[in-house]
């Protein structure tokens, strides 16, 4: 295995923003159950990935945004573990945005349970136009929602993950995609990535003990019938696994531990 010392100024090991005092974000719950647990009856991070698709759509219908707004695909999904959730748990999501621009917007979201649980998520949400495919305006009415909370209004995107795998990996193989994979436009659904990230884990059977960060990134779509390769290097730090098809990476992902000398949002 190869290792480096770990850095605490990557873009990676950012802390998330805090909940601003005496806010109101909507909110809803969600019990764990079989379908969403490891065989530790650990909520998987794949099962996380379906509880924020969830609540975006539950967040959309609630004001009234199902209609002018009612297609987003995610750039990059953030997961902090610091208390992991498990089978039988019903947890309290609350959903807010910190952060957007006009055609884009970063959403938190947070999974708790009074003294149990405790994980914190965001994610770069793109409104996309539902004829054209393309990034869209968010409509005049949900922006000045999703702006209540938000400390930025002019967020930009950038990456926090190399775009690109070394030459040499530590671990290669093929991530056989199923017909159930994907969704309503023939390509793999976001929550399959963490499928992905899930199945090798055992490389670093150690990062899943809390507290922990996980980050993935998405560059292009896997659609029906593409061969997807998971390529990974091991670091002191974590692993760090591409999604690849032929040469060309369609998302990146890391895992890891919080480093001890970083504070991470609780």
């Amino acid at each position: 295995m190869a290792t480096s010392t770990p850095s605490t100024d990557l873009p990676r090991t950012r802390p998330l923003t805090e909940l601003p005092e005496e806010a109101d974000p909507f909110s809803t719950e969600r019990t764990v159950r079989t379908g969403d647990v490891d065989t530790g009856k650990r909520l998987r991070l794949d099962g996380i990935a379906r509880y924020l698709q969830d609540i975006g759509t539950d967040n959309l219908a609630a004001v009234g945004a199902s209609e002018t707004d009612p297609l987003w695909i995610v750039r990059r999904t953030i997961v902090d573990v610091h208390r992991p959730a498990e089978y039988g748990r019903t947890l309290r999501l609350r959903r807010w945005c910190d952060a957007l621009s006009t055609r884009w917007a970063n959403v938190r979201v947070r999974l708790d349970d009074p003294d149990g649980p405790l994980i914190e998520t965001a994610a770069f949400w793109i409104d996309i136009g539902p004829t054209t495919g393309a990034p869209t305006r968010i409509s005049d009415g949900l922006f000045e929602h999703m702006a209540r909370y938000a400390h930025d209004t002019r967020l930009k995107w950038t990456a926090w993950l190399p775009g690109r795998a070394p030459d040499e990996v530590d671990d290669e193989r093929v991530f056989p995609l199923r017909a159930t994979d994907l969704d309503p436009f023939g390509h793999v659904n976001n929550a399959v990535y963490w499928h992905g990230l899930e199945e090798l884990l055992p490389l670093r059977p150690d990062v899943p003990d809390a507290p922990y960060r996980a980050v993935i990134e998405h560059l292009l779509p896997v659609a029906a019938g593409e061969t997807l390769t998971l390529r990974t290097t091991l670091r002191e730090d974590g692993l760090t696994v591409w999604f690849t098809v032929e040469d060309h990476t369609r998302a990146v992902a890391w895992i890891g531990r919080k480093p001890d000398a970083l504070r991470w949002t609780p």
